[in-house]
């Protein structure tokens, strides 16, 4: 963990949801946000959900997370298994049919959710866990780790949406962003929503959306698991 960092005090997050690359990007910067990233975790005592994949950033993290003493829980699609996960998988890995299946249960274990940088699949989990959000789906904190400025020109589009019209100026704090981990749990452990939900959670039909506030996946959708060995 780096110069023998204290355990912090209890979070009031078990378990997050990181959204991030399978790619690990030109730069080391993101390969360190995402080391830091799963130190911090540890530290605050914290498991993880992630996309189930061992490369890029996304393996960076799981394996920062699991040899630090926390659980890992992957979810991936079959269709990606061959592609995301080279050699041993890491922690506990749920498959599912397909991605819409893999962002339901991502979002179904966990209590928060941040996102590193990444590219469009990173970006369209994002959107959709901001949206939900707005929808009333569900209240969890949703965090941009924000690397060197990396989120900045998506923050400026937000921004742009609400100037002219199209996000209501309430819902430009659904979520937080920060420059570094430790920065970025503090807000979220402070984050207190402050938008009118479209419509409350318990409203939404798990039939139609596969997932629900507090509910569980139908009997025929439920993942298949696979012990760390694959």
């Amino acid at each position: 963990m780096g110069d023998g960092a204290a355990a912090a005090a209890p979070s009031r997050f078990r378990t997050i949801c990181v959204f991030c690359g399978s790619s690990a990007g030109h730069r080391k910067v993101f390969a360190d946000a995402a080391l830091e990233l799963g130190h911090e975790l540890v530290r605050r005592g914290i498991n993880l959900v992630y996309g189930g994949g061992s490369i890029g950033l996304m393996g960076v993290i799981a394996r920062t997370v699991d040899a630090g003493g926390c659980h890992v829980l992957g979810v991936i699609p079959k269709a990606l298994m061959p592609i995301e996960i080279s050699g041993e998988s890491i922690g506990e890995v749920k498959v599912v049919d397909d991605m819409h299946q893999r962002k339901a249960e991502m979002a179904r274990q966990s209590e928060a959710f941040i996102a590193l940088p990444g590219g469009y699949g990173t970006m369209e989990e994002l959107l959709e866990m901001i949206t939900w959000c707005q929808l009333g789906i569900h209240d969890k904190p949703v965090g941009l780790l924000n690397v060197d400025g990396y989120y900045d020109p998506l923050i400026a589009l937000f921004e742009k949406g609400a100037t002219e019209g199209f996000i209501n100026p309430d819902c430009k704090q659904i979520f937080v962003s920060a420059p570094t981990a430790g920065e970025l749990l503090t807000k979220m452990e402070q984050y207190t929503r402050l938008h009118q939900e479209v419509a409350p959670a318990t409203s939404w039909e798990i039939s139609e959306l596969g997932y629900g506030k507090g509910g569980a996946p139908p009997a025929e959708d439920s993942p298949s698991t696979l012990s760390p060995e694959g």
